[in-house]
């Protein structure tokens, strides 16, 4: 790389979850394509051999052996290439396993360097002191975390995960090393609103170094159990941006660039923007919704994600059928307008979304009129049954008197809504699309196994007042403007089960936020939880100062104490909850977000809470 101008290439294959020979077709074909377009180096992403959401299989045998064989594979197709390569691999060495970059050129594996994190389900240890020779098929491999190759012309460093945790960082903050190239391999789970940050963080780490920069991060193909990964190809050369992929696509993903001999000197360090705390100035009361001034990024995030988790569960079940309950509230109707992007997306016939409306007892004209409306104007496969008949045989079943309105009367109609749903889905071959979100996650304002249950929760990540949020976003761009007209509606109808009869005008009678507390505080409570993992004094004085004039103190600290019992008590809730991907960068999932047992104790969060 020793000549003027080279090209270097940020590459996103497909991948298949543990199908190591999948994967490295794909590698080795995007490589003779690069080699044949002149490309001297080209990066691929972290755990991009295996892909790098395989769970507990990362320590399964039979992985890492054909881990090793595809490793050999590439090295020796390399042999013909005029061009080093740097994938994300599993290496093993005295019974512990690292998350490595691999660099290999010319039929060699030239340099493993370990990933200096502890991730992926525990099943890698840190890497940030090994220092080690390790044997990788017929190589005898360096395996340091703190190396700087040179290679091809160019002083090539490897980072596994993010930056800040990468003993190179720090040997690249105190050496100005020439010709540097940084192979960034990443498998970042994504959130809304996080890209631009990434791409700046890059700039700056690029202009800090003097360093080319090239960064791949897992894209299409990984597992959304719980989080999606938008394949992020990007290429930076001392603070200018060279090359970035569109996001969000199904196919693989590559971009090159032309890098040079230094051209600029940026002589100030990137210091990392902190995130919104009690230390600055204003707290927002709802830290979930993006301002006006970021919305529509924002928002097309949050979405994106949604439909491309979908779209791979859909696809990897094999599935051309959806089944939504449509109930005229909120979190279905959020449901249904993703479901129907993601049918178009993938090109599939919206007819195949079978939207189901199940009036029961407390069912008001209102959200089954905007039900039936929405439904029409998207142009699914509309049904409706009654649940009236089947839960009234159930309580004499089980000899429930009808007129005590109680929680067997209410969870009774949430269990046979369900059942309907998950029989309707036998019928057609389909998959039932949970609705429940992330607040009513949080609060456990779920009827266990009935709509707490599903084949895969898609609003699981997404938090009620973003929720609301979202729904008006997409109602703003609707160009029916009587599907519009019902999704306005929808917006400023109370949120309500509706598990109990109207009121004598046929007004919904059961208001969720009377019952529980207002949403955008329990949000509110529950960012502060996850995110920081603050105490009740510490949240109850941000909230005073997020709501004054909204709400009094008397009223902020019931529902805190509120959320506090709901939050520890409805854990067993969480704990089998389906699928479903994380939108915000938090998530309640007992596999990849939210860990904590069903039987923890509350007893020191509410003392606290009684002490305000």
């Amino acid at each position: 790389m020793n000549q003027e101008f080279y090209k270097v290439a940020a590459a996103v294959p497909r991948v298949k979850v543990a199908d190591c020979d999948y994967n490295t077709d794909s590698i080795i074909d995007i490589c003779k394509k690069l080699n044949a377009q002149g490309v001297r180096l080209a990066v691929f992403p972290e755990l991009s051999i295996t892909g790098s959401t395989c769970g507990d299989l990362f320590r399964s045998e039979v992985l890492i052996d054909n881990c090793y064989q595809s490793l050999a594979r590439i090295a020796d197709e390399s042999e013909s290439w005029d061009m080093a390569v740097v994938v994300g691999a599993v290496v093993s060495h005295d019974n512990n396993l690292y998350n490595c970059g691999v660099l290999i050129s010319h039929g060699e594996i030239v340099a493993a360097v370990p990933k200096n994190d502890c991730d992926r389900n525990g099943c890698f240890v840190s890497g940030g002191n090994v220092e080690a020779v390790v044997t990788i098929a017929k190589w005898n491999v360096l395996m340091v975390s703190n190396q700087v190759i040179p290679l091809v012309g160019a002083n090539i460093a490897i980072i596994v995960g993010e930056y800040y945790s990468s003993p190179i960082s720090e040997l690249l903050q105190i050496n100005r090393i020439e010709e540097l190239v940084i192979a960034h391999l990443g498998a970042r789970k994504e959130a809304m609103g996080e890209y631009d940050n990434h791409i700046k963080a890059i700039k700056q780490q690029s202009a800090n170094r003097w360093a080319t920069y090239i960064y791949s991060g897992a894209g299409y193909g990984e597992s959304t159990t719980d989080n999606v990964y938008d394949g992020k190809a990007i290429i930076a050369q001392e603070g200018d941006l060279l090359a970035k992929n569109r996001r969000w696509q199904t196919d693989e993903q590559v971009v090159v660039a032309e890098a040079g001999k230094s051209r600029t000197k940026v002589e100030e360090e990137y210091v990392e923007d902190n995130e919104t705390s009690e230390d600055t100035d204003v707290v927002y009361a709802n830290p979930y919704i993006p301002t006006e001034e970021h919305v529509d990024s924002y928002c097309s995030d949050a979405v994106s994600i949604q439909i491309m988790a979908l779209m791979r569960r859909l696809e990897v079940t094999r599935c051309k059928n959806l089944v939504i309950g449509i109930s005229g509230g909120l979190d279905s109707t959020l449901a249904l307008l993703v479901a129907v992007k993601t049918f178009d997306r993938m090109g599939l016939d919206r007819k195949g979304i079978i939207g189901v409306t199940m009036p029961g007892f407390g069912t008001t004209d209102r959200t089954y009129n905007n039900a039936l409306v929405m439904m029409r104007s998207l142009g699914i496969t509309m049904r409706e049954i009654s649940i009236v008949n089947a839960v009234t045989q159930h309580f004499s079943d089980i000899e429930h008197d009808v007129s005590v309105h109680d929680i067997t009367y209410e969870n009774s109609q949430a269990r046979e809504r369900t059942q309907i749903l998950m029989d309707i889905a036998n019928q057609v071959g389909g998959m039932v699309l949970g609705t429940g979100d992330m607040s009513e996650l949080a609060l456990g304002w779920a009827t266990y196994n009935g709509d707490h249950m599903s084949m895969y929760g898609i609003n699981a990540g997404v938090p009620k007042t973003l929720v609301r949020r979202l729904v008006k976003w997409i109602a703003d761009a609707e160009e029916d403007e009587t599907c519009r007209r019902a999704l306005v509606d929808v917006i400023d109808t109370p949120i309500s089960p509706e598990l109990v009869p109207a009121d004598e005008d046929g007004n919904i009678k059961q208001n969720t936020e009377d019952l529980v507390g207002p949403y955008e505080l329990h949000d509110f409570f529950l960012y502060y939880i996850l995110r920081y993992g603050y105490g009740p004094t510490r949240i109850y004085a941000l909230a005073q100062q997020a709501f004054v004039g909204v709400y009094d103190d008397a009223t902020i600290k019931m529902w805190l104490m509120t959320f506090i019992r709901r939050f520890f008590n409805q854990q067993f809730k969480r704990s089998c909850m389906p699928d479903g991907p994380s939108v915000c960068g938090l998530s309640l999932s007992p596999r990849g977000g939210w860990h904590m047992p069903s039987d923890a104790s509350s007893a020191m969060w509410i003392k606290e809470c009684e002490r305000l």
